[in-house]
């Protein structure tokens, strides 16, 4: 029965890896798409004629529409792929960890050993006048 359970689950997350790997394409593209808003340095600061801080502000196009929504499928998709990370790294039989099966060092460092002590004091520059 739980072998059955498992077999469901490695479905569902290799469904939501390919929405991931789509959304991510998807959100690419759209972003590339779009036209600047001309956002330079003057018109960060109302130089575009504008009383707002950011230039003027339009309608939202299909494009900025589009990328909204891809942005939020991205994050929902990429919150869900780590929950179900941590609950597969959870389970006692294998940990996840890169570093799991290696061995601790048994190498025992010393501090170094300190600079020795030069044998004349360097000669001191005489005080002003």
């Amino acid at each position: 029965m739980a072998g059955l359970v498992w077999i469901r689950m490695s479905y569902l997350i290799g469904l939501i890896y390919a929405l991931h790997i789509l959304v991510c394409f998807f959100l690419i593209i759209v972003v590339l798409l779009q036209s600047g808003k001309s956002g330079d340095i003057a018109a960060a600061f109302g130089g575009m004629g504008s009383q707002t801080a950011f230039g003027p502000r339009g309608a939202a196009t299909a494009l900025s529409k589009a990328t909204t929504w891809s942005a939020v499928l991205f994050m929902v998709t990429s919150i869900t792929l780590s929950i179900f990370a941590v609950r597969r790294s959870s389970t006692p039989a294998s940990s996840g960890s890169v570093l799991s099966g290696v061995k601790p060092s048994t190498t025992s460092s010393q501090p170094a050993a300190p600079a020795p002590q030069p044998s004349s004091p360097a000669s001191q520059p005489a005080p002003a006048k």
